[in-house]
């Protein structure tokens, strides 16, 4: 009977490590959103013109979407491109964020490198205050497993 009952306990404590653990969880978006594509510079024609085209778009919505973020508008567009779709909670949710910006020293790619540096000074102004999310349960859930504890401590 003793052996069942150490069981029991030792079970009853794996349980308990469990449930008591807080569980922190996190996404990570790596996304190398390239450049602009100019098709005079790249002078790109059929299936890589669209590709650049399309990145083109996506840069666009992306500048709408961190424009919209720092002058704190209703309505974030972030609807309107993939991109913005998956980066929602990392650009006005609950995150930290950390951009990169990667220009050329080239007289060649100025306007590029200035564009860039705008970009990343715009996308610096947007203010998240991201806080731990915790199950509002979890808290009462330790308050009750005290008072067992004591309750036990009680009877014995």
């Amino acid at each position: 009977m003793s052996y069942i009952k150490d069981l029991n306990n030792e079970n009853n404590e794996n349980i308990d490590k469990e449930i008591n653990d807080e569980f922190l969880t996190s996404k990570f978006h790596f996304v190398d959103l390239a450049g602009s594509e100019r098709l005079k510079k790249t002078k790109a024609t059929g299936q890589q013109a669209k590709e650049g085209i399309n990145i083109n778009k996506g840069l666009h919505v992306l500048g709408n979407v961190i424009s919209s973020l720092v002058d704190k508008k209703k309505h974030i567009p972030y609807r309107d491109s993939k991109l913005t779709r998956i980066l929602q909670d990392s650009l006005g949710g609950n995150s930290k964020t950390t951009m990169i910006a990667c220009v050329s020293p080239s007289d060649y790619n100025f306007d590029e490198s200035l564009n860039t540096i705008k970009y990343a000074a715009n996308a610096r102004k947007i203010q998240n205050k991201p806080i731990k999310n915790k199950d509002p349960m979890s808290n009462q859930i330790a308050q009750l497993r005290n008072r067992i504890s004591e309750l036990e401590n009680d009877v014995r």
